[in-house]
């Protein structure tokens, strides 16, 4: 039986975490949108979502982490994108295609280890992935060579900070204290000793 083969178990979970994520997604852009409306007056605007980043890459490393092949959380990203879309995102369809941009850079350290290592290193690696490839996504979408260098430097810590808090440290908490608890039903090994 191939190992990567998807199990009804597999695509159950899937549709759960996009659902989930669908809502907390455009729960964490109504947040992003609050927060861009208090900082615009200072001229800062711009920074409004980055907090909120990290979030935003949840379901691609919590899907990736528990089901562990390749590709599920890309998928998992774009589905929950669609969801976040159907609901209201006022960014419309173009989500879409940083959902998938946000999925390779999740899972793309995962790829470099057969999705067989799954420790705290990992997941910030994956943090930082998915944080340089949404930034040269809408570092081009946004034209960040026509704004000031301090500001560009300014999205790009404080989206890492996101993602390395949201992403890399409290996505591997839930999914560990998911399995200490005996929910996953299965006991999760990290490929290497928890760091």
């Amino acid at each position: 039986m191939n190992k990567n083969k998807l199990t009804l178990r597999d695509y159950l979970l899937m549709a759960l975490i996009s659902v989930l994520f669908g809502i907390i997604y455009l729960l964490a852009v109504y947040a992003g949108t609050a927060l861009t409306t208090v900082l615009t007056p200072m001229g800062l605007g711009i920074l409004g979502y980055e907090p909120f980043y990290g979030i935003w890459f949840m379901a691609a490393i919590i899907t990736t982490y528990l089901i562990r092949k390749p590709v599920v959380g890309i998928v998992t990203e774009v589905i929950a994108a669609l969801i976040e879309v159907l609901l209201g995102n006022m960014f419309g369809v173009m989500v879409l295609v940083s959902a998938f941009i946000q999925g390779v850079g999740v899972e793309l350290p995962f790829t470099f280890t057969k999705y067989e290592k799954y420790s705290y290193k990992m997941t910030i690696l994956s943090a930082f992935s998915a944080t340089l490839l949404s930034f040269l996504w809408t570092g081009f979408r946004s034209n960040y060579l026509a704004m000031d260098w301090r500001i560009v430097a300014a999205i790009f810590v404080v989206r890492l900070l996101s993602s390395l808090f949201f992403t890399g440290y409290l996505s591997k908490l839930i999914c560990d204290k998911l399995d200490e608890a005996g929910i996953l039903n299965q006991n999760l090994d990290t490929g290497e000793v928890n760091e």
